[in-house]
């Protein structure tokens, strides 16, 4: 299906006084569709395909990993003989409900960067770095110290809440910030989850609750048993809805003017997409905790090969987010084995550099963009 149907383009056709003016997201936009087509790149089901083989076969690596002692000849013989074992109880109450919670956060947490990225139209954000994974913990710490015998559920609806209200504060703060001051906006989300992050330390100090706070800062996935880990298939399901209105966010991110001369309510849609990377957010740091740059390094590798097209790219954006968290946690599981290195420090030290690479190379684009203008 086109992302643009023939009624749409003539009414695009139809006004040629839009404005000239381009965001930072349609520059880039324009430049990865560009470099896509200037490099020919991979077809996006090999690119897919690749991924789900290398994603299968940390799969495998994932499961046959751990301290406990564990073999797969064990299950053969358990599924031989319709006869439960010590391997077998091992592998369905531990590990595979491990890297089953491990993929879901990967996927979650990759959509919910790429989406944040489009609606505030900016490629250097995610949803730490807009107060929704800080605002969550705080919420979910309130309604833990306030009520705590309270539902999961609700603990849940009031971390995503929370979220909600982080992520509404910090689009207030943006809302002056010219389209062209694109590292502005991650810096100020950084300085704005730093001061939320601050205030919840502050009053989990207060409160002696360090140690229940540290759990939900802390990305791990040691503690996840059967039983422990179900919330998270409702992040998949939010990422099947991203897929569903993949398009409308892709027009979107391409400005208001061209969505209102398309019929797409920009409120609207990004609201929705808002509440999404909330919810998101909110179920992971109630299950596992935060792991940041998830939802950053992804979403622009993806972008870099296969343009911006969200309906073409999210499956992709999908099995790379499974696929990196599943290698962080294979290491962390390893590099000091017995002990774990949580899959947060793993991957927060990865993304830490390759956001800075990110940062350092967006001015060398815009340098020779401006180059080629100015000589053309």
């Amino acid at each position: 299906m086109p992302l643009f149907s023939s009624r749409a383009q003539t009414s695009v056709k139809a006004r040629p006084t839009l404005p000239a003016a381009s965001t930072s997201w349609q520059k880039s936009a324009s430049r990865g569709l560009s470099s896509k087509n200037r490099r020919a790149s991979i077809p996006p089901w090999v690119i897919n395909t690749g991924s789900l083989i290398i994603m299968g076969l940390l799969v495998l690596l994932s499961l046959s990993i751990g301290v406990a002692d564990f073999s797969w000849s064990g299950i053969f013989h358990s599924l031989i003989n319709h006869s439960a074992n010590s391997d077998s109880s091992l592998l369905l109450v531990s590990r595979l409900p491990r890297t089953i919670a491990i993929i879901l956060t990967g996927v979650s947490m990759a959509v919910a960067g790429m989406i944040i990225q489009v609606v505030l139209k900016n490629r250097f954000v995610e949803p730490s770095m807009v107060g929704a994974t800080q605002s969550a913990a705080l919420g979910l710490l309130m309604v833990s110290l306030l009520f705590p015998a309270s539902a999961l559920i609700v603990k849940m609806g009031v971390a995503t809440i929370a979220a909600v209200f982080g992520m509404m504060l910090f689009m207030l703060l943006i809302h002056r910030i010219p389209p062209t001051d694109f590292l502005m906006i991650p810096l100020i989300g950084i300085v704005f989850g730093g001061i939320i992050e601050a205030v919840t330390t502050f009053i989990a100090y207060q409160t002696e609750s360090l140690q229940m706070l540290s759990v939900w800062q802390f990305g791990d996935f040691s503690g996840v048993l059967a039983g422990r880990y179900e919330l998270l298939w409702l992040t998949g399901g939010l990422c099947v809805l991203a897929y569903i209105i993949a398009d409308k966010l892709t027009i979107v991110g391409l400005g208001d003017n061209i969505a209102l001369n398309l019929g797409i309510s920009k409120r609207q849609v990004t609201w929705v997409g808002v509440g999404m990377v909330a919810m998101m957010s909110a179920v992971v740091v109630v299950t596992v905790g935060m792991i940041p740059f998830i939802g950053l390094v992804v979403p622009n590798i993806v972008s870099r090969l296969m343009g911006d097209k969200l309906r073409r790219s999210l499956p992709a954006v999908a099995l790379l987010g499974a696929s990196a968290v599943l290698l962080c946690d294979i290491i962390g599981r390893s590099i000091r084995y017995p002990f774990e290195v949580p899959v947060a420090t793993v991957f927060g030290v990865v993304g830490t550099v390759l956001f800075l690479w990110l940062l350092l190379r967006a001015p060398a684009e815009q340098k020779i963009t401006r180059h080629k203008v100015f000589y053309s």
